[in-house]
């Protein structure tokens, strides 16, 4: 595993040989608070070092717990007092900061929410804290979860300024859970909770090199996540291996997914690769050819399939859905969060324009100016588009492409990380593969097979409504094939 360079505050590691707290991931760092090879006080005092030292650069964190060190010392007496712990007991996780977190912003990176800290736990929160995380902060993100305008920077907001991918300066970390994913690849915790709309966990874990899982639409409660569409948002987990992000959805859903399949043989799976979902970037797709027959080599079987390419009515038909579910479904929210924060999306557009020497520019905030403008789902253009949507994604594409006998889908996520700019909006390629699971709600995760260009390369695995359990299990089978990649060096 490529692992970070050695860190200051490694506790004297790196000359021991070990790798440092840091570099371990989440069930590594289980097994050595169970060992009492570290305590959780000492993890989470080397996890705020790191982030003191390196965040001023990456801009991955946006707000840390004052309380981290308390909630930490609570695990280490539990443990002390012999209490029956989940397995993830005293791990720190990061959370976006899209998601409330008592005390902590949840501003999905708006100027407009700063002042209004989060007055409870989302009951996602209340999960991981349940489980015996230890919440160490939330994280910077694309603002509003990068629908607020159509060329919008992914990473950036006017409250956390823009991520940078710890792989690369200069490069996107991707959107819109930049940081949890730019946070994992620094070593900045073990294990994060993104959101996904389309594309917004496994973009940044592709281009930062660590795995993300999108589960399917309504697995995790969304209650307390500032949303876009009901339709299509799904928090989930991240981590930096398979394993780590099926250990940390069990203990989001109180269920092992990886329990109905024990055994990971890569002969038991049958991938399918849409020829459609490649990047167009051609040492990406070679990197994925060599990947896919590496797999055929251990004993899966993967199939070429042939689906149809997203056109531009299915684009405008999804901007159509999500703008018009967001009009009801962000005013929703707005109205009923307690706090001095605006109470609508007018109110939100109003604040912008007021703000409009920060807010306002680098891109504009035309989605939030449409929601405003339009009646939501009453609106009879909503129902029209979504049923085409619909109709492509389930019944053209993910229906047709299953009925081939496949377990999941396989391809590329996306070409490797861009330059970051703020103007004009980002410029990939690939990302195919994220808009038919979007639209459906089904299960999508991203793991990395590689590097192109000294940047990761990550391959999205796409599985049925509610198959979790064989996304995460053929995820598992590739990774034991292709490796991982680790944490990226740092200065």
């Amino acid at each position: 595993m490529r692992q970070a360079a050695g860190d200051p505050a490694a506790g004297g590691a790196a000359a021991t040989g070990a790798p440092p707290l840091h570099a371990l991931g989440a069930l590594d760092l289980a097994a050595a608070l169970a060992s009492g090879t570290v305590t959780s006080v000492a993890l989470v005092e080397h996890l705020l070092a790191r982030i003191a030292r390196l965040d001023p650069r990456l801009h991955a964190v946006l707000a840390l717990a004052p309380d981290a060190l308390v909630q930490a010392a609570a695990a280490d007496g539990r443990r002390a007092a012999g209490a029956a712990l989940g397995p993830l007991d005293g791990v720190p996780v990061l959370v976006k900061d899209n998601i409330e977190v008592l005390g902590l912003p949840a501003s999905a990176g708006s100027l407009a929410m700063a002042d209004s800290p989060a007055p409870r736990d989302a009951p996602l929160v209340a999960r991981l804290r349940a489980a015996g995380l230890v919440v160490l902060g939330t994280t910077n993100l694309s603002e509003w979860a990068n629908f607020r305008g159509r060329d919008s920077a992914s990473g950036w907001s006017a409250l956390g300024g823009l991520v940078d991918n710890p792989w690369q300066q200069g490069r996107s970390a991707g959107g819109s859970s930049s940081g949890s994913g730019a946070a994992l690849a620094a070593g900045f915790a073990p294990l994060a909770i993104g959101t996904e709309t389309d594309g917004s966990i496994v973009c940044p874990a592709a281009l930062c090199g660590v795995v993300g899982l999108k589960p399917t639409v309504g697995v995790l409660p969304t209650e307390g996540v500032i949303p876009i569409a009901a339709s299509h948002d799904a928090p989930g987990p991240m981590g930096r291996s398979v394993a780590d992000v099926a250990a940390l959805f069990a203990a989001l859903t109180g269920q092992s997914p990886m329990a109905s399949h024990p055994e990971t043989s890569p002969r038991r799976f049958v991938l399918g690769a849409p020829a459609a979902w490649r990047t167009g970037d051609a040492s990406t797709d070679a990197l994925v050819d060599t990947v896919l027959a590496a797999l055929r080599g251990s004993g899966m079987a993967v199939l070429d399939l042939d689906i149809p390419a997203e056109d531009d009515q299915v684009g405008r038909d999804e901007v159509t859905v999500l703008v018009h579910e967001m009009a009801d479904d962000l005013d929703a929210y707005l109205r009923s969060r307690p706090g001095t924060g605006p109470t609508s999306i007018a109110a939100v557009v109003a604040f912008n324009a007021a703000h409009a020497d920060v807010e306002l520019a680098h891109f504009g905030q035309e989605y939030l100016e449409q929601a405003v403008a339009c009646t939501g789902r009453a609106d009879p253009r909503y129902a029209a588009a979504r049923a085409r949507n619909l109709h492509w994604a389930v019944g053209a594409v993910l229906a047709p492409a299953f009925s081939h006998g496949v377990d999941v889908l396989v391809a590329p996520t996306y070409g490797p990380a861009w330059p970051s700019r703020l103007e004009g909006g980002d410029s990939f390629s690939g990302g195919a593969v994220t808009t038919a699971p979007a639209i459906a709600g089904w299960p999508i995760l991203s793991l990395p097979i590689g590097l192109v260009e000294g940047l990761p390369i990550g391959l999205s695995v796409v599985g049925p409504a509610h198959g979790e359990a064989t996304v995460l299990a053929v995820a598992a089978a590739i990774e034991a094939v292709v490796g991982q990649l680790g944490l990226a060096p740092l200065d």
